[in-house]
């Protein structure tokens, strides 16, 4: 699995990031979506760089201009709720892209804090053949992801897979680097300290689907 690390040089990236983990602006719902989703943009143009592209001219009003276009069958499939402002920062930018999702939450089976991953509600588009970009704010332990991916793989080939993610523990990026194939990318807008006694990223920024639509029961 190759890893894309990419707010190791400043930018406007490192900006919105250090706004969705201040808990001074974490209660503005609408401003924290707003910002995962301008993340989302910044990724999306950061990862089209390893995307295939064709030769095309166009027309224009007083020519012909040769340029290239996307050329990759690209399939957005964001992990809900949480990956929902992701989806949409990268739908974006590639708004000719299909779309899927997937749940996946943790299940404390025994209310203690060993848990399970739970892959339940699925609307996936046909991902033979196509790119995949797998979307999900946080990785912290990387089961969920690796969870989905299992589903995404059982009756389909996709011809690769990218990982987006916004902040990560290095627990979870080597998960994922055990547990995937080869012809998968990683992309990690922030790679963070640890995971604490409850499996959550330290330092982190608390729980984004909670920041973005509200605290579940």
């Amino acid at each position: 699995m190759k890893i894309h690390y990419i707010s190791e040089n400043n930018s406007v990236l490192n900006h919105f990031l250090g706004q969705i983990r201040s808990v001074n602006i974490q209660n503005d719902s609408m401003r924290f979506r707003r910002n995962i989703e301008r993340i989302g943009e910044i990724m999306a143009y950061e990862l089209s760089k390893n995307l295939s592209y064709k030769n095309v001219e166009i027309q224009t009003p007083l020519g012909i201009k040769k340029t290239t276009e996307i050329e990759s069958d690209l399939v957005l499939c964001s992990i809900l709720r949480a990956g929902l402002p992701l989806h949409n920062g990268f739908l974006n930018y590639f708004d000719s892209a299909e779309n899927s999702f997937v749940s996946a939450c943790r299940h404390h089976p025994n209310n203690d804090d060993a848990f399970e991953i739970l892959v339940e509600y699925q609307a996936l588009s046909n991902l033979n053949n196509k790119t995949v970009l797998l979307l999900d704010p946080m990785l912290a332990t990387g089961q969920s992801i690796v969870a989905v991916h299992e589903k995404l793989v059982q009756n389909a080939v996709p011809k690769e897979i990218h990982i987006a993610v916004v902040i990560a523990a290095p627990e979870g990026v080597a998960y994922l680097e055990k547990n995937l194939p080869e012809n998968c990318h990683l992309w990690v807008a922030a790679l963070d300290e640890k995971l604490n006694g409850k499996n959550y990223i330290v330092p982190g920024l608390g729980d984004a689907g909670d920041l973005a639509y509200g605290n579940k029961l």
